[in-house]
Order: C-alpha cells, then sequence, then structure tokens
C-alpha cells in the first residue's frame, strides 16, 4: 500500500513536533532555537496585483527552509515508531514491513487483513502529528501468484476508501500485482 499525505509539510503540528524532538534527545536549548525560527510566522497572499493583509502560520514547516526537511523526518519517525507492526505480516530482509523515503511510505502485508491494521495504526500515529493521509493518491496492489488472492476492490480505514490498483509507482518502480518489477531508467 502506497500511503500519500496531503500537504505533508505545511500539515505538521509545531507543539508535537517539540515534544517529539525533546524526545528524541535533541538538547532544549537546540529546540528551543527551532522554535523560535518557527515562531511568529507570517504569510501574505497575491491575487493579480492585490497582498492581502499578513496572517499568522501556526502549523508546518517553512517552504525553502533547509533544517525543513530534517525537522519532517524527525515528525515521521515518530509515526513510524508508534505503529505496532504485526507479526504475520510480509518480510524483506527479515524484517522491513513498513518503508518510508521522505514522504512517501509503503505498507507491507502478508494478508489484507494485517495490511489493513497496519495501516489503520500509520494513519492513526500521524494524524497525531498533523498529517492526513490523501484518500484520493493512497492506492494498494495484491501481489500474489494467487490471481483470486484479495478480491476486495478497496480498502475502508477511518472514514476513507482506498482504491486496490494493478500497478503503481513507488520511487521511480512500477509494483504490480504480478510480482513484476518494472523500473523505468531515464538518461540524466
Amino acid at each position: 500500500m502506497g500511503i500519500d499525505f496531503k500537504k505533508p509539510y505545511d500539515s505538521v503540528r509545531r507543539e508535537v513536533l517539540y515534544k517529539i524532538l525533546t524526545e528524541f534527545g535533541i538538547p532544549r536549548k537546540l529546540v528551543s532555537l527551532i522554535k523560535m525560527s518557527l515562531t511568529e510566522t507570517y504569510s501574505r497572499i497575491w491575487v493579480g496585483k492585490n497582498v492581502s493583509d499578513s496572517f499568522p502560520i501556526r502549523n508546518g514547516l517553512k517552504q525553502g527552509d533547509a533544517l525543513s526537511p530534517v525537522l519532517f523526518n524527525f515528525a515521521l519517525e515518530y509515526a513510524i515508531r508508534r505503529v505496532q507492526v504485526k507479526q504475520d505480516g510480509l518480510k524483506l530482509n527479515g524484517t522491513h514491513q513498513l518503508q518510508a523515503y521522505v514522504d512517501d511510505v509503503n505498507i507491507l502485508g502478508g494478508s489484507i487483513r494485517t495490511l489493513k491494521e497496519n495501516a489503520e495504526a500509520l494513519v492513526a500515529a500521524t494524524r497525531e502529528i498533523g498529517l492526513e493521509v490523501s484518500a484520493d493518491k493512497t492506492k494498494y496492489v495484491v501481489m500474489s501468484r494467487d490471481q483470486n488472492a484479495g478480491r476486495i476492490h478497496s480498502l475502508r480505514i477511518d472514514n476513507s476508501t482506498f482504491e486496490r490498483v494493478e500497478e503503481f509507482k513507488y520511487l521511480g518502480t512500477t509494483l504490480t500485482n504480478q510480482i513484476l518489477l518494472r523500473t523505468k531508467l531515464r538518461a540524466d
């Protein structure tokens, strides 16, 4: 299952982030400096030739700030660690059932039931830090030698329904229901 979040950098709850940084052992002085850099931030909107009044930004990370990806990684790592991965799930290299790269998260499961339980746990953990799953962009694929596996065509978690697809892309690799991997190579 490929999880996609709605505006992930804009959604991180700052107050929760400060607590997460402290839990990870980041010195209080550094957390205070990070808090100072995120506090009292304002924005304005241009529409044509008109500019809005300033308004405060209370959540999210600064766009273009070199520290933002690091802070987001702390927040997502915190959520991932809170997920109690089910023991009967699919394992890669002996242990991994959840893979994350930046804000792209994949959950693997040995069954639809396990996949659903792990996805429910991740959705709850990421909601705590302010992230919301995009139901339109989150998809899952059943990879099995048994063509009748996973007859369910959609998966419901919370108030969202996730579509089953025949294939989807993850980090440039197309994953299909036929246990084939097609990688698109680009000459740069």
